[in-house]
């Protein structure tokens, strides 16, 4: 008997008929003897219409409150699963993330789970129930509720796949598995059948929505396989591994696109020591997550430093800039929300030569700027104009021939 944890997206429970299809693939699960641990999201849109009703309520709601808030879509969905089950005759219970032992640090929005107790949950597994986890969610110290930022669901599953030691974590969403670019933009997509965790979290960090990042570096850590499938077909998906065989390591393996990405650029900063930590230190206490940084070359020991972050970071993050360039000298602090990145990925790029000057010579072509670019050893990284990203990722897809 094994212990499986699945999870199901919002699209998959976004109304009563596919909570009820859910519940059967689940029973199905448990009916060839596994022990079942559920995971889901909030029904449908329903985030995205509680984060528009609170903002109608408060240009600038308090942090506590939205995810207080936030964290009824969860347990809506976690509790009409349960009940989905009981009808069918199917011992089922519902746990809230605090129920889980989710314990999470005090970051509201972007919590980050600190440990899992998992005693409640195996306790409901003993007496032979389905437990039905509400995702995306945990408890601080102080009885506070968090939330784990957008697509924290996934990063639930693999904490609780970890701290139970399940066979497997199942990741079911609206496609079919992790494909070389995104369909909707590229049609001509191929899904991959494995990818290692490595060129996963890159593309996931860069824009892939089939995985929250966080989710990939927990498999990776504790060595936990997760399969990328859909809940609506019974068609293979994409397992996500540490053993992906050596031949598919030749190449590029997908390109990912983002169009949450802000520019930030502080003109006139004096070049000393110091100046760098002045403006990021403050950044950092505020839980602002710094993308690219790029410095341009001092001329009378005067710079540039530009840095890009998240869309819906922007206004925070202006505001902590503003005060301190106007405190260390600089001429002036200026930004641009109409960005977006695209991304090449592969570990065969390690140590092999062209990628970059094929990839620049791909947008090039299609008459696209380049703004900044950023690079890992298996990902290059090019921020560009929004409106340009969807024919990057085309023009990108057929220059790395990843067609098929």
């Amino acid at each position: 008997m094994a212990l499986i944890v699945q999870k199901y997206g919002g699209s998959s429970v976004a109304d009563a008929e596919k909570i009820k299809n859910v519940a059967k693939r689940i029973a199905q699960t448990k009916d060839k003897g596994n022990q079942v641990v559920v995971v889901v999201s909030a029904m449908g849109n329903t985030t995205d219409e509680l984060i528009k009703l609170a903002y109608q309520i408060n240009e600038r709601p308090d942090e506590r409150e939205l995810d207080m808030l936030l964290s009824t879509g969860e347990i809506i969905s976690c509790t009409l699963l349960a009940m989905a089950l009981e009808a069918m005759g199917y011992e089922a219970i519902s746990l809230s993330g605090a129920q889980a032992g989710i314990r999470t640090d005090a970051v509201y929005s972007r919590a980050r789970i600190q440990s899992v107790d998992p005693e409640r949950i195996t306790r409901e597994l003993d007496k032979g129930n389905i437990v039905i986890v509400a995702g995306f969610q945990g408890i601080t110290d102080d009885m506070d509720i968090t939330t784990l930022g957008r697509g924290g669901s996934d990063t639930t599953a693999v904490a609780l796949a970890t701290s139970l030691g399940a066979e497997v974590c199942q990741i079911y969403t609206d496609v079919e598995g992790v494909f070389t670019a995104d369909p909707r933009i590229v049609p001509e997509a191929q899904k991959l059948s494995e990818i290692g965790y490595e060129e996963m979290l890159e593309l996931a960090t860069y824009g892939a929505k089939v995985m929250h990042p966080r989710a990939v570096e927990l498999g990776e850590l504790f060595n936990v396989p997760i399969l990328v499938a859909s809940s609506f077909t019974d068609n293979p998906g994409t397992l996500i591994h540490g053993g992906v065989a050596m031949e598919v390591r030749n190449k590029v393996r997908g390109i990912a696109h983002d169009l949450d990405v802000a520019k930030i650029t502080v003109v006139g900063v004096p070049d000393r020591p110091g100046i760098a930590a002045s403006i990021f230190e403050p950044l950092a206490k505020a839980n602002i997550s710094i993308d690219t940084i790029v410095q341009n070359a001092s001329i009378n020991n005067i710079t540039d430093l530009t840095f890009t972050v998240a869309k819906s970071q922007l206004a925070k993050a202006m505001d902590v800039v503003k005060p301190i360039a106007k405190s260390i000298g600089a001429r002036e602090c200026s930004s641009d929300a109409k960005l977006g990145k695209v991304s090449i990925i592969g570990t065969g790029m390690q140590n092999t030569p062209g990628y970059a000057a094929r990839m620049f010579g791909a947008l090039k072509e299609k008459g696209i700027n380049i703004e900044l670019i950023t690079t890992s050893e298996i990902r290059i990284t090019c921020i560009i104009d929004e409106a340009k990203v969807k024919e990057a990722v085309k023009a990108l897809h057929r220059a790395f021939e990843l067609e098929g």
